[in-house]
């Protein structure tokens, strides 16, 4: 049996691979021996890990769920610091520029991952957006708290919003990366009539 440190490393080397064939060829080039090749290792020792190719799947996406619970994190720690639209100007480029755009495509592309993701998640919504919504409504509730954005601001709806306009824009793989200066108009335009930016002088 592999090390806890080997099982480890094989996963991270198989979700490494996938991201790379995501990001190249998009979902539906995606399958197990794709992957292992890829990777530059035996077609058994994906399975060697996991059940199956959507058990492989799901461990992806919920691996990579985790990376945007640490960015929420981060984003919240941010608030009353810079600037509201910068600050989510810069969360929306780094979440959508990396391979969660990729990782959206491939929960609409299988209905069996998505179902499966479904019944293991707290249900609702697509799995990786929701998570995201979840940390854009966290830091608005923050700055509306310091009263950086108005204090009748509808976070709820303003999210989901942001999250739907930043995926837009990246969405398209094929396309160049879209500059941050349009990433920032975008947010400035969702959250206008709702900034009260500025300074947060005492900070507690």
């Amino acid at each position: 049996m592999p090390t806890g440190v080997a099982l480890r490393d094989a996963r991270e080397q198989l979700f490494d691979a996938a991201e790379r064939i995501l990001l190249r060829a998009g979902p539906s080039a995606l399958t197990s021996r794709a992957v292992t090749t890829e990777a530059g290792c035996a077609k058994g020792v994906l399975h060697r890990h996991f059940t199956d190719f959507d058990a492989f799947l799901a461990e992806l996406v919920r691996d990579r769920i985790a990376r945007i619970e640490g960015r929420a994190s981060a984003l919240r720690s941010a608030a009353g610091t810079g600037s509201v639209a910068g600050n989510l100007a810069a969360a929306l480029t780094d979440l959508f520029g990396s391979v969660a755009v990729a990782i959206v495509a491939l929960i609409t592309f299988r209905d069996d991952l998505r179902a499966r993701l479904r019944r293991a998640g707290p249900g609702g919504g697509v799995p990786v957006l929701t998570e995201a919504t979840a940390m854009v409504a966290s830091y608005l509730t923050a700055e509306r708290e310091l009263g950086r954005i108005a204090a009748d601001a509808e976070v709820d709806t303003l999210a989901p919003t942001l999250i739907g306009a930043g995926h837009l824009l990246f969405a398209d793989r094929t396309s160049p990366r879209p500059e941050a200066g349009a990433v920032r108009k975008v947010v400035a335009s969702v959250l206008a009539g709702a900034l009260r930016d500025g300074p947060v002088t005492n900070r507690t």
